[in-house]
């Protein structure tokens, strides 16, 4: 874990960075955002010691990093920058292993490591290793370059707008990358940039900042949905969430109150209940309500009006957890050619219901919302 501590940083008689205090929990992806001079990467680069705060303290795993030898604490902290930082005169062999070499790790597992991260990366050992960095496209550098970041073995992972300078083909597959070396490597990673697009798509959490100041610290998908302030929706975009409909989950678009009924009542008190509602379909739910079947007008129209439930009910019903998100279930409405789908919590209990039309209402209503805010 990573915390800031009431950290304040001042140049003369200006505060660049006022009484920042910041929990970064192991194994996440966090992203520090905001405008120009909003403090990013001054906070990043107080991580291993680049730059000293004035006051506050900076702990990693419960050690204040002020009592530690900056050298020793920036070889366990990977470190990519823009321009990738490769030494010009070392092969990309010579480059990941530089590290690893002066903390005293063995040559066979120096050698697999860097056989293996070159392939994490996109590159061929066999190609890459033995040329030098004005060899390769820049694309291919900043590959090196993160490689070289986890080369360390250390659970830290410093990156200030390391993909700003590619192209936006070269940087979609860069962000794709290092998006699941995280999930694979499970490393603490703090990520500066500049592009919304870029936090949304890579980011556990993040940190948007204003004039030194936490503005907002969520997840992505909070910070969209319900932003802090109006810096915050401006700065993120008020269609954004929209373009994004992966982060739109079946909680966010389905009815809460669906219409249903237990498995030992009898279809007429269904259809009564059905016309009551205007619905033409009823799911089952038992006593805990826990989703079992479900039952249409259609489907119970032919039978005797006396029996039950629990007798005619569909029970193989296709449902969705609550945290599917919006193109995986039009996805499985599509396939499956239905008009709506059950949604259900991790205890299999019934949680709403989506409908063509209830994807319709809420998508309309947070449109007619951000015209209104224009």
């Amino acid at each position: 874990m990573i915390q800031f501590k009431n950290i304040v940083k001042k140049y003369k008689t200006k505060t660049v960075i006022q009484r920042f205090s910041l929990d970064i929990d192991s194994g996440q992806l966090v992203v520090f955002i905001g405008p120009s001079g909003c403090g990013k990467t001054t906070l990043l680069k107080m991580i291993n010691q680049l730059i000293q705060p004035t006051s506050g303290q900076i702990l990693v795993n419960g050690t204040d990093i002020s009592t530690m030898n900056p050298i020793e604490l920036r070889r366990n902290i990977g470190y990519v920058i823009q321009n990738t930082g490769l030494f010009p005169h070392m092969t990309i062999k010579e480059n990941l292993e530089l590290i690893p070499k002066l903390k005293g790790e063995g040559p066979a597992e120096i050698e697999k490591k860097t056989f293996e991260l070159l392939e994490i990366v996109g590159l061929d050992p066999k190609e890459f290793l033995d040329r030098y960095p004005k060899e390769l496209s820049g694309g291919q550098q900043q590959r090196v370059g993160v490689a070289r970041a986890f080369s360390t073995n250390s659970d830290i992972i410093l990156m200030d707008e390391p993909f700003s300078a590619l192209d936006p083909v070269t940087r979609t597959s860069l962000q794709d990358e290092l998006y699941q070396m995280q999930r694979e490597l499970n490393k603490t990673i703090v990520f500066v940039t500049h592009d919304m697009d870029e936090a949304i798509k890579i980011a556990d959490k993040i940190c948007i900042l204003k004039d030194g100041d936490i503005v907002q610290y969520d997840t992505p998908e909070n910070i969209l949905k319900n932003p802090a302030n109006d810096f915050v929706s401006d700065f993120i975009g008020k269609r954004r969430v929209w373009n994004n409909p992966e982060l739109l989950l079946a909680e966010d678009i389905m009815i809460s109150n669906p219409v249903k009924i237990h498995a030992n009542r009898n279809i007429l008190q269904a259809i009564e209940i059905m016309k009551d509602n205007k619905v033409d379909s009823l799911m089952v739910t038992d006593k805990t309500n826990r989703l079992i079947g479900m039952v249409t007008l259609k489907s119970i129209q032919l039978f005797n009006r006396n029996a039950s439930i629990e007798e005619v009910m569909e029970r193989n019903v296709l449902s969705v957890s609550n945290e599917t998100n919006l193109l995986s279930v039009l996805a499985i409405m599509n396939e499956h050619k239905i008009g709506y789908v059950p949604v259900v919590n991790s205890m299999n209990q019934l949680a709403g219901l989506i409908t063509r039309s209830s994807i319709l209402s809420a998508l309309s209503s947070q449109l007619i919302e951000m015209e209104v805010a224009f």
